[in-house]
């Protein structure tokens, strides 16, 4: 790889890096309910910085009295938006480099346009977030965002420095893209779960309420719009739609690991190579997120153990996009 290449490489993986770390961050934030910390936007409280004087601290107090300053929560809050537009910067970077380089391949820049589309969107979303008070179709659509940032940024890097695969997971094209679309749909209900604050709705395990199926309420637990106004904060729904999200996220997670295995099972014993740590590292990163999601619930719901758990599903996204690029890229070269 020639050296402008490889700092190309370099730069693909460092904005990665950056990404999941907004994704864990963002977590952190919402799951100590930090989310609303700084009631305006882009600044806190009016500000670049979180307010410390006494005099400003004041007058933060009297602009949003309903939301007096606490500045744990501010700073959380803050660091999150300085991290995410750091990211943005980065990528801005990538996007530009791609686009003026010589590399010509079609697939890298309609990678980099697409993440140029997603960045604007989130820095939308995420203003979103606050001024519609932590709506969940809101905050579920930032998560997907961000996780689709993470898998482009991938895909970019495989195709400047992955190793060509072999033949033997091109048989499993749809086995491998089922289980995607799979898992996609789980980490959405676990945004869902989560901003809906539904993760405690279910404090046993394995069953749920005392219950292996438990009454719930379905109808109120999946309306993506409740209309304006309504600060989600804490969560608005009534116990049993909470349990009906809690419950449906964990028979997503049965799904999950069913079509994992099934394509495990199926295309494992003739992978050879890349091909079989791919999917070697695909089932240990199902093994320890499923570990993490019944962790939870029995340890009381730590939030390292939560943060964790919203880390673990972006790195099985990337295991499982890897496995597809293996399967539907081959032995292709990069472009």
């Amino acid at each position: 790889m020639e050296p402008d290449q490889r700092r190309y490489a370099q730069l693909v993986l460092f904005a990665l890096v950056l990404a999941l770390a907004v994704i864990m961050l963002g977590a952190y934030v919402r799951l100590s309910d930090a989310g609303l910390g700084c009631p305006d936007w882009p600044g806190c409280y009016g500000q670049l910085v979180v307010p410390d004087q006494a005099n400003s601290i004041a007058d933060a107090n009297r602009a949003y009295p309903d939301r007096p300053l606490e500045t744990s929560k501010a700073w959380k809050e803050m660091m999150h938006r300085y991290l995410a537009g750091a990211l943005g910067l980065v990528i801005l970077v990538l996007v530009l480099w791609v686009w003026k380089s010589g590399w010509h391949g079609s697939l890298p820049r309609r990678l980099s346009l697409l993440l140029a589309v997603l960045i604007v969107f989130q820095v939308l979303l995420g203003m979103w977030t606050v001024t519609l008070l932590l709506k969940p179709l809101v905050v579920v659509l930032h998560l997907i965002g961000g996780m689709s940032i993470v898998a482009l940024l991938w895909l970019l890097w495989l195709r400047r420095c992955a190793v060509s695969a072999g033949e033997n997971l091109r048989k499993h094209k749809p086995a491998a893209l089922v289980a995607l679309m799979v898992l996609v749909v789980q980490i959405i209900l676990g945004g869902w779960t989560s901003s809906n604050y539904a993760a405690t709705a279910c404090p046993d395990f394995p069953t749920c309420q005392q219950s292996l199926w438990p009454e719930a309420d379905y109808s109120e637990a999946f309306v993506l719009w409740r209309g304006l106004g309504v600060n989600y904060e804490g969560g608005v729904l009534e116990t049993p739609a909470r349990v009906a999200i809690h419950f449906v996220h964990r028979l997503g997670a049965i799904a999950v690991l069913f079509t994992i295995g099934f394509l495990l099972v199926r295309s494992f014993p003739e992978s050879r190579g890349l091909e079989r740590i791919a999917l070697l590292a695909m089932t240990v990163l199902l093994l320890l997120q499923v570990s993490l999601g019944i962790g939870l619930i029995k340890f009381g719901f730590p939030m390292l153990t939560a943060v964790a758990h919203n880390g673990m599903a972006a790195f099985l996204l990337l295991s499982v996009v890897t496995v597809n690029y293996l399967a539907f890229a081959g032995s292709e070269s990069s472009s």
